[in-house]
């Protein structure tokens, strides 16, 4: 068993509620926000500019912070090893 705990390095969300995260082993996922994430969950951060513009890295993972300020308290957050098991996928930025 590995001993590896997965770190959320960069974030980039697209307009299709899609994000590639970046974890600081080099490996790269692309993340369903509209299908992967519980309705209830959702329905916060379902604006697009919420989506887009509150999308960020907070404490290692992929995080919408919520009220501004960086408080932890009030954002939403995906469990990192959660998102590090999806599938590898390809960098869509050229």
């Amino acid at each position: 068993m590995s001993d590896y705990i997965p770190s959320v390095v960069q974030v980039i969300p697209y307009e299709d509620y899609t994000i590639d995260v970046y974890f600081d082993d080099g490996k790269i996922v692309c993340y369903n926000a509209k299908t992967d994430m519980s309705p209830k969950l959702f329905e916060r951060i379902c604006s697009k500019d919420i989506f887009l513009e509150r999308c960020t890295v907070l404490n290692g993972t992929l995080a919408w912070d919520l009220a501004g300020g960086h408080n932890e308290s009030a954002c939403i957050d995906i469990d990192p090893f959660v998102l590090y098991e999806l599938k590898r996928s390809e960098e869509r930025i050229a």
